[in-house]
């Protein structure tokens, strides 16, 4: 059976009727309409893969006129919809002009069961093919930008404590169990979620990362399960979501606490039915996805609070894995600094290529609030700055003042605002919604202040 939606227009209900009888079981969804008037009403409303299309609606008018101008109307909402023209004409003339013109094929009434069958299905293929090549050229650039992330060279340290969450990595990823990863901003949730997909039968495929924080509510159905053409103002072309994009491979949601209610609800539909539904499209799209989660938060206070579903975190955290902050595994601060002093010396052309005891002793001795993402950030800016070969504790310049009073003389406004966050973000356990209300801002905007200051 054909998996997608064929449409019949013909101003004969005889025809339809003996279509309808021979496609009812060849096609998962048959609509009939024997007005082409009602075109695009149904374009606009379904999902359309292909028309047989007659090409005389008018009695005594025989040119195909008619035909060709639907033909258009149809390939102008859809340049990808398969339409084979029907008629009782045989005009080669016609027929020629109708497939330069953007059909892909030509039937005669009356017709060959077999050829017609035979057409339909070649019809499919053809729009299936189609659907990929968009679907491809669309999300090139993300794939792109995936695949060369999945080739960076993962480290994570190898303290105690990062042997211990590599060997419940190593355990999980051959499962398809859901995981869900927390620990504070910066730690390396995604890192870890990477290696758990690496490690898993499905590393052949993508993994796709997905910033729950980073999705307007506006935007959210058509950015995780995709929209078709028209589906609102700005849906140009068919796009697939997320979820489609991962298909065979890994869905990575991360900070996925800062999802609304709504988008909760729509997101546990998904994982509990297996399958989406694109934005103006009613066809239920099956998806095989490995889920992986993560979070700053804690979730089980959310639930309390009535800000989380519980039956959400039941779904995602069929294991939790804690990642811990930097200031817990100092042992792993030497490692990461020549990774990350390696990387931003290849790719800022530096000469630097050491880092020397008493930088590293400065590195050690600093609470690192930003965690992995600090670090990183303090490595290439000690690299593009430096004329030397090797780092010294200069190099490094952190704001390690005590709680001092607002308004110091040596502290910037946005020196000011960033401490103002943090030590909220520390009183309030993590919670963002709370934070945001505490400080009088969206959430949305504490978001943002969050990656600018990389807390």
């Amino acid at each position: 059976m054909i998996n997608g939606t064929l449409l019949i227009v013909d101003d004969n209900k005889s025809v339809i009727s003996a279509l309808e009888m021979m496609l009812q079981y060849e096609v998962e969804k048959l609509i009939s309409i024997s007005s082409p008037k009602r075109i695009h009403e149904v374009l606009s409303q379904n999902e359309i893969d292909i028309v047989l299309l007659d090409m005389n609606f008018q009695a005594s008018v025989n040119s195909g006129n008619e035909g060709l101008f639907w033909m258009k109307e149809i390939l102008k909402h859809d340049s990808n919809i398969s339409v084979v023209m029907i008629t009782a004409y045989g005009d080669v003339e016609l027929a020629v002009r109708a497939l330069r013109e953007g059909a892909i094929d030509f039937i005669l009434k009356p017709w060959d069961n077999k050829k017609l069958l035979a057409t339909i299905n070649a019809a499919w293929k053809l729009r299936s093919s189609r659907k990929e090549a968009l679907l491809l050229k669309n999300d090139n650039q993300f794939l792109k930008k995936e695949i060369k992330r999945g080739e960076e060279k993962i480290v994570l340290g190898a303290s105690p404590t990062m042997i211990n969450v590599m060997n419940i990595v190593r355990k999980v990823a051959a499962t398809e169990a859901n995981v869900l990863i927390t620990g504070e901003n910066g730690t390396g949730k995604e890192l870890v979620a990477r290696e758990i997909h690496n490690q898993s039968n499905r590393s052949s495929e993508l993994m796709v990362s997905v910033d729950m924080g980073s999705i307007t509510e506006t935007l959210f159905e058509s950015e995780m399960f995709g929209h078709i053409k028209g589906a609102f103002t700005d849906a140009k072309d068919d796009r697939a979501g997320k979820f489609e994009i991962a298909q065979k491979g890994t869905l990575f949601l991360d900070e996925i606490g800062n999802l609304s209610l709504q988008s909760q609800a729509k997101l546990l539909s998904a994982f509990q039915n297996r399958f989406i539904v694109r934005v103006g499209s009613n066809r239920q799209i099956p998806v095989d996805i490995r889920l992986i989660c993560a979070t700053n938060c804690l979730l089980p206070s959310r639930v309390k609070e009535g800000l989380f579903r519980e039956d959400l975190l039941y779904r995602i955290n069929t294991i939790q894995i804690e990642v811990p902050p930097l200031r817990d595994r100092v042992d792993d601060i030497p490692v990461l600094a020549y990774h990350f002093i390696r990387s931003y010396c290849e790719k800022y052309s530096k000469p630097v290529n050491k880092i020397s005891t008493q930088a590293l002793e400065k590195l050690s001795n600093y609470q690192w609030p930003g965690n992995i993402r600090e670090l990183q950030h303090s490595i290439e800016k000690a690299v593009i700055l430096s004329d030397s070969a090797v780092l010294g504790p200069s190099d490094f310049s952190f704001n390690t003042a005590s709680k001092g009073v607002p308004g110091d003389d040596n502290t910037t406004l946005e020196e000011m605002e960033k401490k103002l966050i943090a030590e909220s973000i520390k009183r309030h356990d993590n919670n963002l919604s709370i934070v945001a209300s505490k400080l009088g801002i969206t959430r949305q905007t504490l978001y943002n202040k969050l990656k600018k200051y990389d807390l």
